[in-house]
């Protein structure tokens, strides 16, 4: 039997996942990418090195609030260089350890630019003709920088530039309060920039619950020198090499910054690769149309990921490609609906999955709220980090779990348990009745579900009639 010839464009999360299952299940496979190593944006110029910029960043700003807990440090010393390296051999050990997966695997990897010829044909580099029985897109995005930015030249920076660190700018200014801008924001105060936010929407991280948000919006006003709502930037400019920026909206001024961080969104790549000789189809903003399948228009190509919509998240393009190679090896499609977490790194951390409280207002949805204030957790206090809050969404006549929301000190890693929690339709007993170590930040699951019985050790709360 002939095995299936499956091409991935794009070697990000999504594409390598893709391929490594589809090898697995003993496909033949071909993964191209323009880098020379896999790992796309998100290894290379996203994810992993903003993280550990986060890292350093949590460190410095933990030695600086640790004199309230009895220990005086002295002001770090800041190695712009040796962070840059250290970055670098980070991406450069994990990149590294794809490409041995690939060969473990009988992965072959190609460096290169595809573009379609048609629907079971392209050609690399404009010269290595290529064919396939099925192809995956997972070619990602790339930041939008509007025009407006376009006159200051290497004075703008986007998530990409500003991962670089070529400098710690005196003053920066960040457009966009969404969960990109404020990262960076938080990574460039750190290291010594005085930060202004600037957001058109009325509050910081659009559409994300307020009781979420606000614990985050008091430290950053501390640690921000501003932060602008309701305002929009009409114009920069160069003047004595600095930007003039003037604002329009609450704040009406013009002030002065060394660099623009621009995170006002991401676009797909969907240009430049050949789609017009195919059947696939775009709509508007040139996301790829697809069908439940993942299936485009052209039924030999399938597309996963950021070129997709939707949330622009690594995992969600890593779950996707899986479900594209089982549609190729015939698997039965599972019926159970999947919650995609959710998770801002900056400090406190603020994650979320299923249902949000915002989403179950706007829907008009009957459920009950129950929340845990990290103040009253033991292992929150010991941290000195008592600035967070875990909170449960609830059906209150089923009582299952709709939704989970977190805010604080690792949030990222505690939000598992609630993806289990909602993907498996758990009702909160079952949290409730579950023994969680203490003292662990993870109790605060554990009571957020005792608070909807009543029965909350740690607070108390009127008991549920």
């Amino acid at each position: 039997m002939t095995k299936k010839r499956v091409t991935i464009l794009g070697a990000g999360p999504g594409g390598y996942t893709a391929a490594f299952l589809a090898a697995d299940r003993g496909m033949n496979v071909t993964l191209i990418d323009e880098n020379s190593k896999p790992g796309g944006v998100c290894l290379h110029k996203g994810c992993i090195p903003s993280k550990s910029l986060l890292h350093l960043s949590r460190l410095i700003e933990e030695t600086r609030h640790a004199e309230a807990c009895g220990l005086k440090f002295q002001p770090p010393e800041i190695d712009l260089s040796r962070i840059r390296e250290w970055s670098r051999e980070i991406i450069s050990k994990m990149s590294s350890g794809l490409i041995s997966l690939c060969k473990q695997r009988g992965v072959e990897f190609v460096n290169g630019r595809a573009r379609f010829l048609d629907g079971n044909n392209l050609v690399i580099n404009d010269k290595d003709r290529m064919s396939f029985d099925h192809c995956i897109l997972a070619t990602g995005s790339q930041p939008v920088c509007p025009p407006l930015f376009s006159e200051i030249g290497e004075r703008t920076l986007t998530s990409t530039s500003a991962l670089v660190l070529e400098e710690v700018p005196e003053r920066l200014l960040v457009v966009g309060g969404g969960y990109i801008g404020l990262e960076m924001g938080t990574v460039y105060s750190s290291l010594g920039s005085q930060v202004s936010v600037v957001e058109m929407t009325g509050d910081l991280l659009t559409g994300v619950d307020r009781d979420l948000v606000r614990p985050l919006f008091s430290r950053l006003k501390t640690q921000f020198q501003n932060i602008y709502l309701n305002t929009r930037v009409v114009s920069c400019e160069l003047k004595d090499n600095r930007v003039a920026v003037q604002f329009d909206g609450d704040v009406e001024t013009t002030t002065s910054y060394d660099r623009i961080l621009v995170a006002v969104g991401r676009k797909p790549n969907t240009l430049g690769i050949g789609l017009e000789s195919t059947g696939v189809k775009t709509d508007d903003h040139g996301f790829i149309q697809v069908d439940e399948r993942f299936q485009t228009d052209e039924p030999s190509i399938f597309a996963i990921g950021d070129v997709i919509g939707g949330a622009m998240l690594a995992h969600k393009a890593s779950a996707e490609g899986k479900d594209v190679i089982g549609v190729l090896a015939g698997d039965v499609p599972s019926q159970k609906a999947r919650s995609v977490p959710a998770v801002v790194f900056t400090d406190p951390e603020i994650a979320w999955c299923g249902l949000t409280e915002t989403e179950a207002k706007n829907k008009g949805m009957k459920v009950q709220v129950t929340k845990f204030p990290w103040g009253a957790s033991g292992r929150a206090q010991t941290l000195a980090r008592p600035d967070g809050v875990t909170k449960l969404i609830v059906d209150p006549d089923t009582e299952q779990i709709l939704g989970v929301g977190i805010t604080g000190v690792g949030a990222g890693e505690l939000i598992g348990e609630g993806v289990l929690a909602v993907d498996n339709g758990l009702k909160a007993k079952d949290l409730a009745h579950s023994i969680h170590p203490h003292p662990t930040l993870s109790e605060t699951i554990m009571e957020s579900a005792e608070a909807f019985y009543g029965e909350a050790t740690h607070i108390y709360k009127r008991q549920r009639k």
